[in-house]
């Protein structure tokens, strides 16, 4: 039986009071196995970013349960919350939010050494990643003299450097061209099969999506199978 490394249970999220609420989860439920890539498809203002936002410990819920890797989170205090952040979770954004005035190999390292790795090690694993994703010729190098891929790429090895059992990824290729949206794909695929990591990864690009392992959407607040 395959680990579950992130589940949701019954997960309702709303905003506003009284007349002016909105419903933007209801009786939300959601497994993702390891080494599973699951794609989240949904119009814009359905609830994507609310939910990755949830399932990454971001926001609370008015109810339902988030479990990480086996541990509920519901009543967990906000340090708990954050130590399962930092141990458990990688994020990849559309905009890749790198760090302009350190390398693609720092901004990699960072991440590890606020974790309490030395700067060998961190180093060391990050060219690693560096490698794997096919971007280590271009450790030195700041995001500024990187092109949009190459970031995605490195934006994608820091999301990757704690080891985390589960990367949400909102829009990662939205900026991309088609065929850098391919690469940067296939080296989030790969990335995430040899981890035995999950991914869940909000998506308008209808190709890459097809390429998961499954396809949800959201409807009326409720996450659903769906096809292409």
């Amino acid at each position: 039986m395959s680990k579950v490394n992130l589940k949701l249970t019954g997960i309702h999220r709303h905003f506003g009071e009284g007349e002016a609420i909105i419903k933007v989860l209801e009786s939300a439920d959601l497994s993702l196995n390891a080494g599973e890539i699951v794609a989240l498809i949904a119009p814009s203002g359905a609830g994507k970013s609310t939910l990755l936002h949830v399932g990454g410990l971001l926001e609370r819920t008015q109810g339902g349960e988030v479990e990480i890797c086996g541990q509920k989170t519901a009543k967990l205090s906000d340090r708990g919350r954050t130590r399962l952040r930092r141990n458990h979770i990688g994020y990849v954004y559309q905009f890749h939010n790198l760090l302009p005035e350190f390398s693609a190999l720092e901004n990699v390292s960072l991440a590890q050494m606020i974790a309490g790795k030395n700067k060998k090690q961190a180093d060391a694993h990050s060219m690693k990643l560096l490698k794997m994703l096919g971007v280590s010729d271009r450790a030195s190098h700041r995001p500024g003299e990187l092109s949009g891929g190459e970031q995605q790429r490195v934006a994608i090895a820091r999301a990757a450097a704690n080891n985390p059992s589960i990367i949400l990824a909102d829009e990662p290729t939205g900026n991309l061209d088609p065929e850098i949206s391919t690469m940067v794909f296939d080296a989030f695929t790969k990335l995430i099969k040899d981890s035995s990591a999950s991914a869940l990864i909000a998506t308008h690009n209808h190709d890459l999506a097809k390429r998961a392992d499954r396809i949800v959407t959201l409807e009326k607040g409720m996450i659903v199978p769906t096809k292409l």
